[in-house]
């Protein structure tokens, strides 16, 4: 499946639950529930808004380290989807003044 097609669908909260995760990281999940929350939003909304927000903002240098994790994954639609949100969270941490300026490291 298409990551665009994936996005369609997080309007429903189910099937934006299994989609995160099949991230296999509940650490970053619980992150982004509580930042939806903090903004209350649906965590379906705040993820695929997440997405368009890493695929409208991140660096060349990010592009060219996410084109090297697609190379050696099995699932690319993950892998993405794991930096993209860890990208906006390491954003929203920066504009809040909670971290040191750099985004945070995510292994694909």
């Amino acid at each position: 499946m298409l990551l665009g097609d994936i996005l369609a669908q997080f309007n429903d909260d189910g099937v934006a639950a299994e989609m995160l995760l099949r991230l296999d990281d509940l650490g970053l999940v619980a992150r982004l529930k509580e930042e939806a929350d903090a903004q209350g939003r649906a965590l379906g909304e705040f993820a695929a808004s997440s997405v368009r927000h890493y695929a409208a903002n991140a660096s060349d240098e990010e592009w060219v380290t996410l084109m090297a994790t697609l190379g050696r994954t099995g699932d690319p639609g993950v892998a993405c989807m794991k930096r993209a949100f860890a990208f906006v969270l390491a954003d929203n941490a920066h504009a809040e003044g909670k971290c040191n300026g750099s985004h945070a490291p995510v292994h694909g």
